[in-house]
């Protein structure tokens, strides 16, 4: 098909201006066309969207939600960084200072905590209905393996934050979870001293599940919601009549 052409900007305008606004205001098809495709940020999205996919649907915006409070948890766990620090001998005292003298920090820490188990429970229902509502048969398992692993990595931010406190509670229940991964057969030990980074709980421990907390899962996470919600509207503005179910 032959190139989409639009007229230039006026050379008058501003260059800052001209870098941000590369093309006029789209006045016809064509031109909202390549307004789309020619932007950092709309191009991700179909230029035309079928009808269907715009109709409302039972999705009771548990994805919506679980990104909410991905968000959520972000922000609270910024400010509690500042405040904190994955030691051993220190970590405990950090959270009863939190607790006690930060501003905000008993409100944000509490913020923090139940938008986890709330992310993790509405996670867990978009993946059921995902599955229960069939939106992975058009096209097969387009959704619901990217809806799996979202689960699975938020499981994952929340074992790890779960020792940080550096309590008794974290400290036993790190230690029943990581009991049950020696169980693993053939990967036993190994997968003992990769998650603990040693053969118990330690100070080392509570270091690289603070790495993982707030870096590597964090940043996976990011990449998977991105190109979870990148799939979504281009399967369904391809899909037929059964897109619209997710």
């Amino acid at each position: 098909p032959p190139a989409i052409s639009t007229p230039p900007l006026p050379a008058a305008l501003p260059p800052v201006f001209r870098s941000i606004f590369r093309n006029p205001y789209p006045n016809d098809e064509r031109s909202r066309a390549y307004a789309v495709m020619n932007n950092v940020f709309l191009h991700l999205h179909p230029v035309r969207v079928r009808q269907h996919a715009v109709k409302f649907a039972y999705t009771f915006c548990l994805g919506g939600l679980s990104f909410f409070l991905f968000l959520v948890l972000t922000v609270t766990g910024v400010y509690l960084m500042f405040f904190y620090a994955p030691s051993a001998t220190q970590a405990y005292s950090d959270i009863l200072r939190i607790q006690s003298e930060v501003p905000f920090g008993l409100l944000t820490r509490n913020i923090h905590r139940w938008a986890a188990h709330l992310m993790v429970f509405f996670v867990f229902l978009h993946m059921m209905r995902v599955f229960y509502h069939g939106a992975y048969t058009n096209p097969p398992a387009s959704s619901t393996g990217w809806s799996a692993w979202s689960c699975f990595l938020t499981l994952f931010l929340s074992f790890t934050g779960y020792l940080l406190p550096w309590d008794q509670i974290a400290y036993w229940a790190i230690t029943i979870g990581s009991n049950m991964a020696g169980y693993a057969p053939l990967f036993n030990t190994p997968s003992k001293i990769l998650l603990l980074a040693g053969l118990e709980v330690s100070g080392n421990t509570l270091l690289r599940f603070y790495v993982l907390h707030i870096m590597v899962f964090p940043l996976v996470a990011a990449v998977f919601l991105a190109v979870h919600f990148w799939r979504i509207p281009h399967r369904a503005a391809r899909a037929g009549g059964g897109g619209g179910r997710h």
